[in-house]
């Protein structure tokens, strides 16, 4: 069954999105709900998919990765097997944070985490090996100007 959600979800689900470990009690007095309401109401928004999962995000420079870097990837491949194989070993290297399939000029563009240069040209040699990488192109971050993971549901 599939349930709409209504203004007090939507409440719920910014307030999560923004401080995710506040206590059931204090989301409850926040949008005016009793704590067992509240608990009902976001387990079943975990249950619906509405909430993938609740995670710390950590300070990457704080642990040492102070190259963040967006490399763009070409591939010459076109069968869905080969396909899904590159993109499966993609999604197990720690390294990358994202991964983007893409329209336009290249196939998939990479967010990717490095402690230095070392290990950034490693990981490029490793990338190229991959059977259909035909070309990349790595940007290094120089700063963040802006990172969120909240999407902007209330205005």
């Amino acid at each position: 069954m599939i349930f709409l959600l209504d203004a007090t979800d939507f409440l719920i689900l910014n307030s999560l999105q923004k401080e995710s470990q506040i206590s059931n009690a204090d989301l409850a007095r926040h949008v005016n709900l009793s704590p067992p309401a509240t608990h009902a109401r976001v387990k079943r928004m975990e249950k619906e998919g509405y909430i993938d999962q609740q995670v710390a995000i950590l300070n990457h420079r704080k642990l040492g990765f102070d190259l963040l870097c967006f490399i763009f990837v070409s591939t010459n491949i076109h069968q869905k097997e080969q396909l899904e194989n590159l993109e499966g070993a993609m999604k197990t290297m720690p390294e990358v944070l994202e991964c983007h399939c893409l329209t336009g000029e290249y196939d998939y563009l990479l967010k990717v985490a490095n402690r230095n240069r070392e290990e950034l040209e490693r990981f490029i040699r490793k990338l190229n090996l991959l059977s259909g990488v035909n070309r990349i192109q790595t940007s290094l971050s120089l700063r963040e100007i802006k990172f969120s993971t909240a999407l902007p549901i209330l205005e």
